[in-house]
């Protein structure tokens, strides 16, 4: 009985032998896989996005060559990625042309070669948006501003505020909640809530190329700008006390004696013309040394007896209808006391000449107390607009 167990343990372990032998030459064979191409954007009867590049994918193979010709013959740029996995073109596609492209890759089974044909959009309007300071200046990069600081951007043709607002993006470091105000449908201003921290730093990205904006017109080209600011710049214009005091950084620094506009208005040519220094919160424009100052600027002709036209100097600009804090030794008699300019903040010319070497664009001018209508945006007057109704204002994307 021992002896037939073991005869059969070794027929098992015979037979299992054999079995496991037989499994091992049944070697499965794998079909060869054939290269497939990709292009990005996919092609179809739609006009493929003028803002997105070029590209080309292969899985399974190798990219051999990549053809992408405009219907000039201008070959799009581009190179393949160093596995030859890829290829992506060195440039967006453009705005109205007509590509073929043909990508040629080697896989298990051989070349294989595929093509495609596209449009981009043509547009009615091609539109460039500017990234100013509220002077109308362009910003540049690494300028530096005061607290005041307002953002604008300026269409050089009508846009849908929608569209061109949801391709802005404004960044500040540290982060403060902001929102654009749309003056109408070309000029849009950006600012916070309160006066900037000294050192923030703002960033605006205006991505508008490829982008439709309205009515056909589709954006020119994609910017990105950076300003910083810097001390906190404070003026205070006091109606009451006639004194101009100045703070930096929260320390009063200078007290100046001050004649603001006389106020009341008159009529010349058919047109109401006010003497009042607007109330509200105005911001540094810019300085001229000198500046000629001339009545006829805003319809009052110098041949009438209010009229004028003088060279000023260390003037420093605050609106855009030619208000100025400057030096006039000639009213000297009145400053602190008396208003008697037409609009402007006369003040001594020590004062103006110690303003005038303080200040930057973007710094704070508060005028209180005047008489008058209250300063309106248009004369650069963004900050004296409460901001629940500055909110208001913004494009609703």
């Amino acid at each position: 009985m021992a002896l037939r167990r073991r005869q059969l343990l070794l027929g098992f372990a015979g037979a299992s032998g054999l079995a496991l032998a037989g499994c091992g030459d049944q070697r499965a064979s794998t079909p060869p896989v054939p290269a497939k191409i990709r292009f990005d954007p996919v092609a179809g009867p739609q006009p493929a996005p003028a803002r997105a590049p070029g590209t080309v994918t292969v899985t399974d193979g190798t990219l051999s060559s990549v053809e992408w010709i405009d219907e000039t013959g201008r070959p799009l740029p581009g190179a393949p990625a160093p596995d030859h996995k890829s290829w992506v073109s060195a440039e967006p596609l453009g705005y109205g042309h007509t590509y073929t492209v043909k990508a040629v890759a080697k896989g298990e089974t051989g070349d294989i070669t595929a093509t495609a044909n596209y449009t981009t959009p043509r547009p009615d309007r091609i539109v460039d948006v500017a990234l100013r300071s509220a002077s109308q200046e362009d910003l540049a990069e690494n300028d530096t501003y005061g607290v005041g600081f307002v953002l604008v951007a300026h269409f050089t043709e009508a846009v849908d505020p929608a569209a061109a607002e949801a391709a802005l993006k404004v960044e500040t470091t540290p982060a403060v909640p902001g929102a654009w105000y749309w003056l109408d449908d070309r000029n849009a201003h950006w600012r916070p809530e309160f006066y900037y921290a000294p050192g923030s730093r703002i960033t605006v990205t205006a991505n508008h190329f490829g982008v439709p904006l309205g009515d056909g017109a589709y954006g020119r080209r994609d910017q990105r700008v950076s300003v910083t600011i810097g001390a906190a710049h404070v003026a205070i214009a006091d109606d009451n006390t006639k004194m101009i005091d100045v703070f930096d950084n929260g320390t009063l620094v200078r007290s100046m004696p001050t004649s603001m506009g006389k106020g009341g208005s008159a009529v010349i040519g058919g047109r109401q013309l006010s003497f009042w220094t607007r109330p509200g919160i105005y911001t540094v424009l810019d300085r001229t040394d000198p500046v000629i100052m001339d009545s006829a600027s805003y319809g009052l002709p110098t041949n009438t007896s209010l009229g004028y036209r003088t060279t000023i100097h260390h003037a420093v600009r605050i609106s855009h209808d030619g208000i100025y804090v400057h030096e006039l030794a000639g009213s000297m008699w009145a400053q602190g006391n008396t208003n008697v300019s037409h609009g402007c903040l006369n003040i001594s010319p020590d004062d103006a000449t110690w303003f005038f070497d303080f200040v930057i664009p973007g710094d704070v001018v508060e005028v209180r107390n005047t008489g008058g209508e209250p300063l309106d945006i248009w004369q650069n007057g963004d900050w004296s607009i409460p901001w629940p109704e500055w909110q208001q204002g913004r494009a609703h994307t």
